[in-house]
């Protein structure tokens, strides 16, 4: 006789109650926060004044909360240090932080805040998902206390994390992921030891989450939609957008084109550090998007996504990303290529001469193929398709394989990869492909206003990056943006 454990009941009954009610879809929602930052002092301040401030950003997220619950939204993340900012050291930071638990211990803060007290932030988190019935995503700080038998205890006898937080519709804490690929600015914070990999079941499926800089690496962001399979990622971010290809909504889109996977990332919003665009992605493009430089207001995007978007018909095709770019010669000869350097990556170009046409650029290992059409072509808008292979090695190291048709900032061909945000020629039909020894690559178009084209491009199963009708817009880059893990340092 085979003995079941009551907890593999338990199990089995929970995954039957989610099957029972599963969702087809849901409703998505993500809100651009214009953070209240604290004063820099350089002191720390006290624990009452540190929660002053952050009940003030919770104060207007609250808000954000209240509007996408009315608009039937089951779940909504708010933005990476969106409740106290990031102007701190680690001693300024810390009492802004709190002790935060394994979600299995089973706590709903809002109903039972003293079991892990202090815990006001939680708390309010917690209540604000339970009172909106919805599912809640937040970006706080976490304290671990360690001490001297532990050789890389800090001074202060306490890691301090980068945390994400999740509160489900009930107002239970179901998810902390602790960031690991911390950026070059955040001395304020440990990164773990390894990094984690957080997972959680709804009734509108499966969903992972990490936290910003974390999308540019393989752990844990590739991990948890190859390995895990996972519907949605979930992203709070404090993204600084930099032209022509890491601008936001440019990337995080592409992304999630790249992977298959829906991504729900929500930008802290302030114009002075280049920190706007948020969105809800789908893996055949996004269904809203938002990039503001014009004011510092907060903004809130609420849309509908497939729960299932692998089951889903528009669903797109597996992708042979070198498949066509290594079955064709080169196009054109290389006697008239030039260097150029973007974000302090030194590509090679060459110009696009002629208002249609075929060009190759090469670059070690990896052939660009651009096939084009323009139209409304303007005498100042100079055009290059670029190349580059090897290890970026500026604010993280990692290995990028790109593609690129990007405008230059001027008609002198030492401005090609120079930030520019508009453009005046519009194309009726491109295609872009590469030589790509890596299977992960993200495809992005970017249009004149740093606006993105949804519907108005393609990706064949051969590799190629297509439009046939041309962009509603002039285009400012058209990217095979591509990522090679194994290439990485360790």
């Amino acid at each position: 006789m085979i003995m079941f454990q009551p907890h593999v009941y338990a199990t089995v009954f929970i995954l039957s109650i989610l099957q029972a009610f599963a969702l087809d879809s849901y409703i998505a929602a993500v809100y651009e926060h214009s953070v209240i930052l604290p004063n820099v002092t350089g002191r720390p301040v006290s624990s009452e004044e540190a929660l002053t401030l952050m009940n003030k950003n919770m104060g207007v997220l609250e808000g954000a909360i209240k509007a996408a619950a009315q608009q039937g939204a089951h779940i909504i993340v708010t933005p990476e240090d969106g409740i106290y900012g990031w102007v701190f050291k680690r001693d300024t930071i810390f009492p802004y932080l709190e002790d935060i638990p394994d979600p299995q211990v089973n706590w709903i803060p809002c109903t039972d805040p003293e079991r892990f007290a202090p815990a006001a932030v939680q708390e309010r988190l917690s209540c604000m998902a339970r009172n909106n019935s919805i599912y809640v995503v937040a970006n706080i700080g976490d304290k671990k206390p360690c001490n001297s038998s532990d050789p890389k205890c800090p001074s202060n006898g306490h890691y301090q994390y980068n945390t994400n937080v999740v509160f489900d519709s009930k107002g239970k804490l179901v998810a902390r992921y602790h960031k690991y690929n911390l950026f070059m600015s955040e001395t304020q914070f440990d990164s773990p030891k390894e990094p984690e990999i957080v997972t959680f079941n709804t009734s509108f499926g499966k969903f992972g989450i990490f936290t910003c800089f974390d999308i540019l690496f393989h752990d844990p962001a590739v991990t948890l939609v190859s390995k895990l399979h996972v519907d949605t990622v979930l992203f709070p971010t404090a993204w600084m957008n930099v032209l022509p290809h890491l601008t936001a909504i440019e990337f995080h889109s592409a992304w999630a084109m790249g992977m298959g996977v829906n991504l729900l990332a929500a930008d802290t919003h302030n114009t002075s550090l280049a920190m706007t665009g948020s969105g809800i992605y789908a893996p055949d493009g996004p269904r809203a998007f938002h990039y503001n430089m014009e004011t510092e207001d907060g903004h809130l995007l609420v849309a509908e996504l497939s729960s299932l978007p692998r089951l889903s018909p528009t669903y797109p095709s597996a992708v042979n990303w070198s498949a066509y770019a290594t079955s064709v010669k080169q196009f054109s000869p290389d006697d008239h290529n030039f260097s150029g350097v973007i974000f302090f990556d030194k590509f090679t170009f060459t110009e696009l001469t002629k208002p249609e046409g075929n060009r190759t650029v090469c670059q070690k290992d990896l052939c660009c193929h651009f096939s084009y059409r323009m139209t409304e072509k303007q005498e100042d808008d100079v055009y290059v398709l670029g190349a580059f292979d090897g290890l970026h090695v500026v604010e993280g190291e990692y290995y990028l394989q790109i593609c690129t048709l990007l405008k230059c900032k001027s008609t002198d061909l030492k401005t090609c990869g120079e930030p520019v945000a508009t453009a005046h020629t519009r194309f009726e039909e491109f295609s872009l492909s590469g030589t790509f020894g890596t299977s992960y690559v993200f495809p992005e178009v970017l249009l004149s206003g740093v606006q993105l084209a949804p519907g108005e491009f393609q990706v064949l199963s051969d590799g190629r990056l297509i439009s046939q009708s041309g962009t509603s817009k002039p285009v400012l880059t058209v990217t095979l943006f591509g990522r090679w893990y194994e290439k990485d340092p360790p």
